[in-house]
């Protein structure tokens, strides 16, 4: 007799790849999530590690600038500090020279005749005083044109002015221009 199987062998293989494709698939997902996550955690990692060293250089770059700063402060002082004694070089220079106006300006003025102030701007000094008469400006002019220090008078103003009932003054207004003889520019030049 032919034994002829009844059991529901086809359901129970059914059933078996039924199990086995869940197992693969819970366990292709679980490789799945671990990759993701080790995925994740690499590229975490990797952006950290980037972060962190642009932060590096964002803090060394806060330095150097911080230096930079420093460094042009510094110019800008070591600059005011060339200037100035370029400043007092000119005037230590210059020293001898304006005694010499001075006393060629004290040499050039005549009696009857006063100053009143004197402005020097640049190389033009503009001198106010006060004088008897007319004519003893025009005296301090030829002298100081004469000078070899000064050169150029030029009168601005003459004023009568009385002080008294008796006195009568001329103020006067008048610049000139202060030179350098010729001899001492050149014997400075040779020495």
């Amino acid at each position: 007799m032919a034994r002829i199987n009844l059991l529901p062998w086809r359901e129970q293989l059914r059933e078996e790849r039924k199990k086995q494709f869940l197992t693969v698939l819970v366990l292709i997902v679980i490789v799945a999530a671990c990759l993701v996550f080790a995925g994740d955690r690499y590229f975490t990692g990797k952006i950290d590690h980037q972060n962190a060293r642009n932060e590096y250089l964002r803090s060394e770059i806060r330095v150097l600038e911080e230096r930079i700063r420093e460094i042009e402060q510094l110019q800008a002082r070591r600059t005011q500090l060339l200037d100035r004694m370029r400043i007092i070089q000119d005037l230590q220079g210059n020293r001898p020279i304006i005694v010499r106006v001075f006393d060629e300006l004290a040499r050039s003025l005549p009696d009857g005749l006063y100053f009143t102030s004197l402005e020097m701007k640049g190389s033009t000094i503009s001198i106010r005083g006060g004088a008897e008469s007319n004519s003893r400006v025009s005296n301090l002019m030829r002298q100081l044109d004469a000078s070899e220090w000064l050169t150029a008078p030029n009168l601005t103003a003459v004023r009568a002015v009385t002080q008294g009932e008796l006195q009568q003054a001329n103020v006067f207004e008048l610049s000139v221009r202060q030179t350098e003889p010729r001899n001492s520019a050149q014997g400075g030049q040779q020495q």
